[in-house]
């Protein structure tokens, strides 16, 4: 059984989208799911599965959120070796910015170049992203919640469902997954 993480979009934001984390516990346990845990109420959930196809584990996690609560959940889920890869790799880290100020927006597949390369990052300065195939690195000087450069810009831009998690959250997942293995 491998080690996976999915990373819920939207939920238990707001009062929108309220869903129990001991809830979804049981629902991915229901799903065959093994050493199910959960991290913050944002829907981050680590777990063994023995299906290894990322893609096919998030469709099945959205229809099971659609028929239980009857509303859509973008869910992205990546392997722990694939967080692990996101954790050695942050070139924002290399270039020594603070790690307050790093977030990874985590895309549900690969973009199309033209559409990351339409997109005029010296327009939103100070803030930068670094695209690494399914991933974005962005660098948020002035916290996420002023960024313009947010996930809805990415959806929009890149035509992909995406969801963000900041760095220290990117860290605590990777330990959780470690746990689980």
């Amino acid at each position: 059984m491998g080690v996976y993480i999915s990373i819920l979009r939207g939920i238990n934001v707001s009062g929108q989208k309220l869903i129990k984390m001991v809830d979804l516990v049981k629902h991915f346990q229901s799903l065959g799911m093994k050493q199910v845990r959960t991290y913050i109420q944002s829907g981050n959930i680590i777990f063994q599965c023995s299906d290894s196809a990322p893609g096919k584990i998030a469709l099945k996690i959205e229809k099971k959120i659609k028929k239980e609560y009857g509303f859509d959940v973008p869910v992205i889920v990546k392997s722990a070796k694939d967080i692990e890869k996101t954790l050695n790799n942050n070139p924002f880290l290399k270039r020594g910015e603070s790690s307050n100020q790093l977030y990874v927006t985590f895309l549900s597949d690969v973009p199309k170049r033209e559409l990351v390369n339409s997109i005029n990052a010296k327009q939103y300065l100070p803030e930068e992203f670094i695209w690494d195939k399914d991933r974005i690195y962005f660098f948020s000087p002035h916290g996420y919640g002023n960024a313009k450069m947010n996930n809805n810009f990415f959806e929009n831009k890149l035509k992909l469902k995406a969801t963000t998690r900041n760095w220290k959250t990117v860290i605590k997942l990777f330990e959780l997954a470690a746990q689980a293995d």
